[in-house]
């Protein structure tokens, strides 16, 4: 979290106290004024306008929304949002003083790029520092954004732009020579090898301190799927003492700092669905950097519903990834896999879950497919360490998997995180459900990742933990008329209601003859 500045304590103008207001306005300080309030009539404030904020010595910079209604704020208050409120650390009815904002000091470099101009380093670093600083409104993180996507960055730019979002805040230091990570680019719903890989890893030995984030658009993170199983939200100080016993960890990394302009610039982001392919790169290797890391395996699904739809296009954005990552000394290692359809059964946080234990264990039921690509991704990391020859790393994976000592590994995680008692051999589901059924025989020719996470989400994943779908049949399987497809879980009436309205629109599955089902060429 960026925290307000401090300066010298001011007197606050008569009468004007801070109000809490219950407002989740998603990394945006917003101040609210009553439009009869001396203050507004006396300095001319306006709608969206930008003011400084100043109690108690702290001071934040907070987009203005000017109320009617005293029951909001009256004119004897300001009102704050539940963030300007959290960075001002101060309580309800605390003196304050608010005054027009002086702009960004780096509009005319944000006017430059809107304008489809070249940026250098100094541009971005100033850029980025306002954005990490919470200077920016909405409207111009937008602008910024949008301008970005239209204007394609050049290679140079992503790496000065991934080098500004680096440091902007924290950097981790494990004081190891080799600290290793792996991500996906996303888009492919049930991929959770991350907690597959993680526990094989650290059973070799390697140090893998894992700091995930949680859903956003899709039905679960890998921070919500663990959150199934023991505590993510760790101090910093107790992450370090996990790693150091037991080589690694799976934490949310909202509690570390890292690369916090980059959570700001998701705000709009997602909203718009724009993830141009240099704002992704400077958003994952930001993180991977920041968070410590010096050997990254990187993931991209190709599929006709994954983000990435060709070879060509994954080609592209491999080079993109490993041109920053020489120039910021990241050493990288891109997997390019098969994004066709969703990889486990399950979609959604306990669903994945179930998944991710069943494979540890050497269930039987497990997933193949997550414990395949699981092993592959951890053969690639293990292949790092120079006692590893290359083409070694997936038989020293799956030995580590198959003789349960990467179950031990996560076993020993789980409890040094605090463990929440999951037993993933009666997950607690959502008891309301729906079967989605093949409406003729034939083979599954098709799976659309888009509209399963979707189906899914509106069941109440990933906010609903026991919700989402469960799949029973994957691509190249032949069904007959009225066998299941899926089944989707939810804990609420509306929940299931909006989930079969979206299964009768669209199932998501295609049924056909095996010779439709879609080819691609991927390294494993």
């Amino acid at each position: 979290m960026v925290q307000a500045t401090d300066i010298s304590p001011s007197r606050a103008p008569e009468g004007l106290v801070i109000k809490r207001v219950a407002i989740d306005t998603y990394r945006e300080n917003v101040a609210y004024l009553h439009r009869d309030c001396a203050v507004v009539r006396a300095e001319g404030f306006q709608a969206l306008s930008k003011v400084e904020v100043r109690a108690n010595g702290r001071r934040i910079l907070a987009t203005l929304n000017v109320v009617d209604d005293t029951a909001i704020v009256d004119c004897g208050q300001i009102g704050v949002s539940e963030d300007a409120f959290a960075r001002l650390e101060v309580a309800d009815g605390h003196p304050a003083q608010v005054s027009q904002a002086e702009p960004p000091e780096s509009i005319p470099a944000l006017f430059r790029k809107i304008n489809g101009e070249r940026l250098n380093r100094e541009d971005f670093a100033a850029i980025i520092r306002d954005i990490a600083g919470l200077r920016y409104s909405k409207i111009e993180l937008t602008a910024f954004v949008v301008a970005c996507n239209r204007s394609e960055l050049d290679r140079e730019e992503v790496a000065f732009l991934t080098e500004a979002m680096i440091n902007s805040g924290r950097r981790l230091d494990w004081r190891e020579s080799l600290v290793v990570d792996k991500h996906c680019i996303g888009g492919i719903p049930g991929n959770r090898t991350t907690m597959l890989v993680v526990p094989i890893v650290a059973a070799y030995g390697l140090v893998f301190p894992k700091t995930s984030s949680r859903a956003i658009t899709s039905p679960a993170g890998t921070a919500d799927t663990m959150e199934v199983l023991a505590n993510v939200e760790l101090p910093f100080e107790r992450m370090q003492e996990i790693v150091r016993q037991h080589r690694a960890c799976i934490g949310w990394g909202g509690t570390a700092e890292l690369s916090p302009a980059d959570d700001v610039l998701i705000s709009v982001e997602r909203p718009l669905s724009i993830d141009s392919p240099g704002q992704m790169v400077a958003s994952i290797l930001s993180k991977k950097i920041a968070a410590g890391a010096n050997h990254l395996v990187l993931d991209i699904p190709i599929g006709p519903t994954a983000k990435v739809r060709s070879m060509p296009e994954a080609q592209r954005l491999k080079r993109l990834f490993e041109f920053v990552a020489q120039r910021l000394h990241l050493s990288l290692d891109v997997v390019i896999t098969d994004g066709r359809q969703p990889v486990g059964r399950g979609v959604g946080p306990v669903l994945e879950a179930r998944d991710v234990m069943q494979v540890l264990e050497n269930d039987p039921r497990a997933p193949d497919d997550l414990r395949q690509k699981s092993l592959h991704l951890a053969g690639r990391l293990i292949e790092c360490s120079p006692d590893v020859r290359g083409g070694d790393g997936f038989r020293i994976a799956r030995d580590i998997l198959d003789s349960g000592r990467a179950l031990a590994a996560m076993q020993a995680i789980i409890a040094a995180q605090g463990s929440k008692g999951f037993d993933h051999h009666a997950p607690d589901l959502g008891e309301l459900t729906l079967d989605v059924t093949a409406p003729q025989a034939g083979v599954v020719t098709g799976i659309d990742n888009l509209q399963i996470a979707h189906i899914a989400r509106l069941a109440g994943a990933p906010k609903v933990r026991g919700a989402g779908v469960d799949l029973a049949r994957k691509l190249g399987e032949p069904v007959q008329a009225g066998d299941l497809l899926y089944r989707v879980h939810a804990r609420y009436p509306a929940d299931l209601a909006f989930a079969r309205q979206a299964c009768e629109r669209a199932s998501g599955y295609r049924i056909g003859v095996a010779s439709e089902v879609p080819h691609v060429f991927v390294e494993f």
